[in-house]
């Protein structure tokens, strides 16, 4: 069973000189032009969406080109794209909402939260066999997400103010009314039930607004991973890929199993884990999903690497995804990284680095680690660094 993996990123959009964003999105993609990007519910925000890959290889490749292609675009009218969770001069506004029904209706009914929705994520895709297998893996992988969230965390600004946590935009996500924790159900006849019970509310419009930390994907036969921040380096997504497809590859293969042990119905702490990893990021405790205990995000993420590692190994990604790991434990999150850059050179300092990690797409390949060729994914593995590199991508890093 091997699952294919894709991505969206959302990306915001600056003035190249001020750091402020501008509500030019529109412009932006009628240079792109084509299919791959998509404009979002404001004005200063682009989606760009991978094809479909079968190794993290493609995948990052595919991402980089995507960045660049952005970059090149947004350069043109005088702009920065700019992948993070929020961007540290951001200044809610009416009236800068895309011209779409959906959105303008969206606008309308939800107001300051959709004013505010100056916020971006990294979502991934993975296969599933059916929508069924989709809907009871959410409650296997669900306890796993929020060392994820960690892993991306990349937005301690909000409005000009370090808000002392390393991903805000998990705060301002949060408010909407099916945000969190999607909880268990028995099949996606309860799932799809509840949705349905969810529109006829009121409450939300259609099946896309259903803003789960994971979910079955309305128009695709994929699990949705939704919990993440934007993230500057593009090899931060192609990690978080390479562990969800891993933890959704373990859940299929439980349940095809019939090893599935039930639901306590205790979905709670989940919630509270993915507060604390909005709060800490990688530089304070993360909840252990064993045992609900404070414990280093470091020790937490070895934990879920080891629990991973057979299925990395059947990919071929265990060599990549344990280099990449250690050196995001290493460097810290991307919010750690950012508020040194503020506090040395201001505001629109920390924007502009933000903007050339984005540009920089897949750091250059330094000499890997002397273990790295060995293990049973090496053969896999080492067409990564003719792709762009998995490398440390320390030299001239802007938020290093």
């Amino acid at each position: 069973m091997t699952l294919r993996i894709g991505a969206e990123e959302e990306f915001h959009l600056v003035d190249a000189e001020t750091g402020r964003l501008v509500p030019r999105a529109g412009a932006v993609l009628e240079r792109l032009g084509g299919p791959g990007y998509a404009p979002e519910l404001q004005r200063s925000v682009v989606e760009s969406n991978s094809g479909v890959h079968a190794t993290l290889e493609g995948l990052l490749a595919d991402l980089t080109a995507s960045r660049r292609r952005l970059a090149a675009a947004a350069s043109a009218l005088g702009l920065t794209a700019v992948a993070a969770g929020t961007v540290p001069l951001a200044a809610p506004a009416r009236g800068d909402v895309t011209a779409d029904p959906r959105y303008l209706r969206m606008a309308d009914q939800y107001r300051r939260l959709a004013d505010e929705q100056l916020i971006c994520s990294a979502q991934v895709h993975v296969d599933v066999p059916d929508r069924d297998t989709a809907v009871r893996a959410m409650c296997l992988v669900g306890p796993w997400l929020a060392p994820l969230l960690a892993l991306s965390a990349s937005s301690p600004y909000w409005l000009g103010a370090d808000t002392g946590y390393a991903s805000w935009r998990t705060m301002l996500w949060q408010r909407w009314p099916t945000a969190g924790p999607a909880g268990c159900h028995s099949g996606a006849a309860s799932y799809d039930a509840l949705l349905a019970d969810l529109i006829r509310s009121g409450v939300i419009s259609d099946p896309g607004m259903v803003y789960y930390d994971v979910r079955p994907s309305a128009h695709q036969r994929t699990l949705e991973l939704r919990i993440c921040d934007a993230c500057p380096r593009v090899t931060t997504v192609v990690l978080v890929a390479g562990l969800f497809r891993a933890l959704v590859h373990d859940a299929c293969a439980r349940l095809a199993r019939r090893e599935h042990p039930g639901c306590d119905g205790r979905h709670e702490w989940l919630r509270a884990a993915a507060w604390q990893a909005a709060r800490s990021g990688l530089e304070g405790p993360l909840t252990d999903p064993v045992t609900l205990r404070p414990a280093p995000a470091r020790t937490v993420l070895h934990t879920l690497l080891a629990r991973l590692r057979p299925v990395l190994e059947v990919y071929g990604d265990w060599d990549a995804v344990r280099e990449l790991l250690e050196l995001a434990l290493a460097d810290g999150s991307a919010a750690r990284r950012l508020r040194g850059v503020y506090e040395r050179r201001g505001p629109a300092a920390a924007v502009a680095a933000l903007a050339a990690e984005t540009a920089a797409g897949a750091p250059t390949a330094a000499a890997r680690p002397a273990d790295a060729a060995a293990g049973s994914g090496a053969a896999r593995s080492a067409p990564v660094e003719a792709a762009g590199g998995f490398g440390t991508g320390r030299a001239g890093n802007p938020l290093s």
